[in-house]
């Protein structure tokens, strides 16, 4: 060995490896890192943003799998800052994974107990389904949502006595929405929106209880303001009421959006959660529980208690059905 290339040697000898796979795995940890930061960074400015923020949002609890692994490609490179970057993402992803909204209790005098069931039926297909769940549990007040003109004509025909009472929207496709009821009801203007969304006042025991479908648009591309502004619609019909209220329906939104949350902020508790449920998924149904999200919810004011919570699965329809049992009381 010469004695240039001695010199070289002895001068280099302490230089890290370049490494491709390491180079590699920052790489492939930097763009997971970057995907899941813009989600988070939405949460912590409480936005929704834009596609496709909003539809992965309801996902939120599940970025943690590409955090983690991102973490991990990260040590594998021995890049400080990606584990860094990694261990920020991760608890944020944790700090907001908790559930949002008050959970106090109502203190006056229990009325009345009865049940209260949601299911969206697919554009009626999963009406035949929903047939026997209606006749097993007897809930007090039914939310149907996608409920088209024969899923509407099949349950007048076999609930047409045991319910007497409904509210509904009378459309084809996703458009038809109903309310079937043991109570009395009488109509109200609903929320408008692309789709039914029918309201109505039952007559609870001699008590008045105001009752809104919920069933928005979904937030596809393109549709997000739309969305967006039947959510607000939502709101303000909460916002606006004054009696003891139950809003309950396909959402299409979760805790994790920012437009769902405003409606929770006008006093409204989410009936899965007070029961303990505030992270069952209830869509896609094929996937859940395993995977999925909430977005259908029983949202109730603080004159009720809610005692138990059910996810119910049914036959040819992407949703799970709702059922909670609920307690309303007399205002303290």
């Amino acid at each position: 060995m010469d004695t240039a290339t001695a010199e070289w040697t002895a001068a280099h000898e302490n230089d890290p490896v370049r490494h491709p796979g390491r180079r590699l795995a920052a790489w492939c940890a930097g763009l997971l890192l970057l995907g899941v930061s813009v989600v988070v960074g939405c949460r912590v400015a409480d936005s929704d943003g834009f596609t496709p923020v909003p539809q992965v949002l309801a996902f939120l609890p599940w970025l943690l799998a590409p955090a983690g692994c991102a973490l991990l490609l990260a040590l594998l490179a021995r890049w400080r800052l990606g584990m860094v970057w990694a261990l920020a993402v991760l608890g944020l992803l944790a700090w907001y994974i908790e559930p949002y909204g008050k959970t106090d209790e109502p203190g006056g005098t229990p009325l009345a107990e009865f049940q209260v069931l949601t299911s969206n039926v697919q554009f009626g297909r999963g009406t035949d389904a929903l047939v026997p769940e209606i006749r097993r549990h007897r809930p007090g007040i039914v939310f149907v949502e996608e409920c088209e003109y024969s899923c509407q004509s099949t349950l007048r025909r076999e609930f047409g006595d045991d319910y007497p009472y409904r509210q509904a929207v009378a459309a084809e496709g996703s458009k038809g929405s109903v309310i079937l009821s043991r109570f009395p009801l009488r109509g109200t203007a609903g929320v408008s929106g692309t789709m039914g969304m029918p309201g109505a006042v039952a007559d609870v025991d001699g008590h008045d209880v105001r009752l809104q479908l919920a069933h928005p648009m979904p937030p596809l591309p393109g549709q997000v303001d739309v969305w967006h502004r039947e959510l607000a619609r939502l709101r303000e019909a909460a916002a606006a009421t004054r009696t003891p209220m139950i809003l309950a329906g396909d959402f299409n939104a979760s805790q994790d959006h920012a437009a769902f949350r405003r409606i929770l902020d006008t006093g409204l508790r989410d009936a899965a959660r007070l029961a303990g449920h505030d992270r069952t998924p209830s869509w896609p149904a094929r996937l859940a529980p395993a995977f999925g999200a909430q977005i259908d919810h029983v949202l109730v004011s603080r004159d009720f208690s809610a005692n138990t919570a059910r996810f119910l699965r049914l036959a040819d329809t992407d949703h799970r059905a709702l059922l909670v049992d609920i307690t309303l009381h007399r205002r303290g």
